[in-house]
């Protein structure tokens, strides 16, 4: 079984770079601004709406009962946030149409 391409925040910042011709420490700095302005808004449970790609919120987890898998031992699993992700519309039609192009389709 072959390994799935992974792209990474590297990659992400390589093609600001590509695209815009900034300096390296300018699109690094660009995607980590992205990156923190996300997970500060999750922190505040603020809901992260962007037009065309979807949204992310945090999503309330019950506490629970779990075991431990080596020693079957229960043990108290407590509340938790987590964040969660929903797809837009358009992004689920992207994915599953690989004629299109994001950035044919994409307005500029």
């Amino acid at each position: 079984m072959t390994k799935q391409p992974t792209l990474t925040k590297a990659d992400l910042i390589e093609e600001v770079l590509r695209v815009t011709e900034l300096p390296r420490k300018e699109s690094e700095t660009i995607v980590e601004t992205i990156f923190e302005s996300i997970i500060d808004a999750l922190q505040k449970g603020d809901k992260i709406e962007i037009r065309g790609f979807g949204s992310f919120r945090t999503r309330q987890r019950r506490g629970r009962v779990g075991r431990n898998p080596k020693t079957g031992e229960k043990v108290d699993v407590p509340a938790k946030k987590i964040p969660f992700f929903k797809p837009s519309k358009e992004l689920k039609d992207f994915v599953n149409s690989p004629e299109a192009a994001p950035s044919e389709a994409a307005p500029s």
